[in-house]
């Protein structure tokens, strides 16, 4: 039988436990209070000292702030879209190198590459790659006969463009988590099928898929929650344009926030913000255990 801890014991544990939690007050449970309270006021950067308590008023601003919906609209927009174009990319590259083949290192490498990359750096790589006038993806185009796109500068495309860049880049993290998961369904189960007369395809599709499921699920998630924070490539690569179309929430508050200087307003879309991933988090938890049960 264990025996009680003693005080002793417990000092012990929480001063091993005290950087962390002093960390974790530091630079998440003081600014999310601070959040909070700053998105009931009017708080305007240069006049901290003027701040007063509006109550409501933030918020009921918001509802009437047509780039507000805008920008919630655009994130969900994006959401919808990078999630299977950035699995399926990553699902198809695990498929790729899941067989020992020569060359699957290089591939590895040149799949992963992106990952490690600045956001920053890669964005401004395809800002001059996508450039309408002088880029290389048109200059392609042109040579086979198409017109130049405007890509970014249209707000059709604009979006659309910025998924396909964020899928290219993150895709590769996917890749190996997917690809780890595939590795670690027994051989045996394949050979089986392979007896029993199962195509390829049916392998994949009654074998690969079924006992992938806990690693997918888990990739789904964290993409997801991920795809919500989106900001660095509408920052570098449009600005939220053209006419608002690639204006994110996150962005919209870096923009309120720190250009406009209306911390209080801003902060009453962090709110929002928050409560939202909050509610994503309850669903992915919820969503897990059902899983595992």
């Amino acid at each position: 039988m264990k025996s009680k801890p003693t005080l002793k014991d417990n000092i012990l544990g929480y001063s091993f436990l005290s950087p962390a939690l002093i960390l974790l007050t530091i630079f998440l449970l003081v600014p999310v209070g601070m959040v909070f309270y700053y998105a009931f006021t009017d708080y305007y950067l240069l006049t901290p000292d003027a701040r007063q308590f509006v109550g409501l008023e933030n918020f009921k601003r918001l509802m009437s702030d047509p780039i507000f919906r805008k920008s919630i609209l655009n994130t969900v927009k994006f959401v919808v879209w990078i999630i299977p174009v950035q699995l399926g990319a990553a699902l198809g590259m695990a498929l790729l190198i899941n067989k020992q083949r020569k060359g699957n290192m290089f591939f590895k490498v040149a799949f992963f590459a992106p990952v490690v990359m600045s956001l920053v750096v890669i964005s401004i790589l395809w800002l001059y790659l996508l450039n309408p006038n002088e880029g290389l993806i048109n200059a392609l185009l042109n040579k086979v006969g198409i017109s130049s796109m405007p890509f970014l500068t249209s707000p059709k495309q604009a979006m659309y463009t910025i998924v396909f860049v964020s899928a290219w880049q993150g895709a590769g993290y996917q890749m190996l988590l997917l690809l780890g998961g595939m590795q670690n369904i027994p051989q045996d189960v394949y050979e089986a099928a392979e007896i029993d007369g199962f195509s390829k395809f049916q392998q994949f599709w009654y074998i690969t898929l079924p006992l992938l499921k806990p690693t997918a699920i888990f990739v789904l998630l964290t993409t997801l929650i991920s795809a919500f924070k989106l900001i660095v490539q509408p920052m570098v690569m449009t600005q939220g344009g053209p006419m608002n179309s690639t204006m994110t929430m996150v962005y919209y508050i870096y923009q309120t926030g720190f250009t406009d200087r209306l911390v209080g307003y801003s902060s009453s879309i962090a709110l929002i913000f928050t409560t939202l991933i909050g509610l994503i988090t309850i669903g992915q938890r919820k969503l897990v255990k059902e899983d595992e049960d």
